[in-house]
């Protein structure tokens, strides 16, 4: 006989709080700030949060994540990022 195990949203929200945790432990973090770009484009968001580029898209949709958009490209402020990761 089959179990089923339900997701629950308590479950989603402590399993959020623990992934933005582990992101904010010093040796997740990709650069040193002295290194770091100021802007980052999209490929580099991506990896750094290692994410897809429509889950991006949902946040950029959202509000989530501030972008800047100059010609067809989308950047994004290193230290806009890192306050998100800090406030999630």
């Amino acid at each position: 006989m089959a179990t089923f195990e339900f997701i629950t949203k308590a479950d989603l929200e402590q399993f959020k709080r623990e992934l933005f945790a582990e992101l904010r432990r010093p040796s997740m973090q990709v650069h040193k700030q002295a290194e770091q770009k100021e802007w980052l484009k999209s490929y580099e968001v991506r990896k750094l949060l290692n994410m897809s580029a429509g889950t991006l898209a949902t946040l950029r949709r959202n509000g989530t994540i501030k972008y800047s958009k100059i010609g067809g490209l989308m950047y994004y402020k290193y230290e806009d990022l890192l306050a998100l990761m800090n406030t999630q």
